[in-house]
Formats: structure tokens, sequence, C-alpha cells
């Protein structure tokens, strides 16, 4: 069985952000082109990545310490330093890269969201909002009618 190093962990974090990239990306083609039902299956995928990317940099914080090194991104740094693996490091750059570009890519599709969601609320507030003092309704045939103000029965 393979031990688990900072480097294994290292990998299957790269993986892993590669794949999250495709569903920010694929979510962001959802949001532009308005197509809201191709969302929610998109978002449990995403969720799971971000869980199992949380997972893996325990690993890899585990791992480092079990190496003498810190548990955080600067213990890295040492262990890349002191393993002499070029391409270690250069992995490493990569996944640094690849957590900008969905951090960034995340950060704007949150304004896509926010944009549709205003919109919808521009929308239901037309909706809900009487035309010119009026309180005109929809009747069962799909026809604009005029409520009465109200109804007061008389009784006596």
């Amino acid at each position: 069985m393979q031990s688990v190093t900072p480097l294994t962990c290292l990998r299957e974090e790269q993986k892993a952000l590669v794949s999250l990239l495709a569903l920010i990306k694929l979510e962001q083609q959802h949001l532009v082109t308005a197509q809201i039902d191709g969302l929610p299956a998109v978002t449990a995928q995403k969720s799971e990545l971000v869980h199992q990317l949380g997972q893996l940099a325990n690993q890899r914080h585990s791992a480092l310490e079990a190496s003498g090194c810190a548990r955080q991104e600067s213990g890295m740094e040492a262990w890349l330093a002191s393993s002499g693996d070029s391409g270690g490091y250069a992995l490493w750059q990569e996944v640094l890269g690849l957590t900008r570009e969905a951090k960034e890519l995340n950060r704007v599709n949150g304004i896509l969201i926010n944009k549709h969601m205003s919109n919808n609320q521009s929308a239901l507030h037309a909706l809900r909002r009487p035309t010119q003092g009026s309180s005109t309704l929809y009747g069962p045939s799909g026809q604009a009618t005029n409520s009465p103000a109200s109804r007061r029965f008389v009784i006596g």
C-alpha cells in the first residue's frame, strides 16, 4: 500500500480542482443562458467536490505534520523545499492557480445569481403592484376583471 505523502494528496487535490472548475464553468453557462433547471444537479456535485477537497487538504496537512512541517500552506512550501522535487513545486503552483481561478469564477457566478434574483424580485414586485390605483385581477378565463373595492354585508 502506498503511503500518504503531501505530494500524493496534492495530486488528488489537483484532479478534484480540475473537476470543480469544469462544474463551476458549467454552472456559469447555465446562469448566462438562464437554464436554471440545470443548477440543482450542478450545485450538488459542486458541494460534493468541495467537501472532497476539504478532506484532501486535511490529509495533506496531516501528512505535512507527520513529516515535521507545519499543518498549513507554509508547511507545504517548507516540505517542497526540503524534498528538492521541482515537479512537486510546479504541481503546488498549479493547485494554487486552480484554486484562485475557481475562487474568481465562483465570485462571478455569485454576481450572476444575484442578478437573476434581482430580476425575479423585480418581476414579482411588478406582478404584485396594483396598476394605477385599481385592483385588477385575472379571472378564470385569463381576462382582466376589476374587483370591487370591498364587500360589505348589511345585516339587519
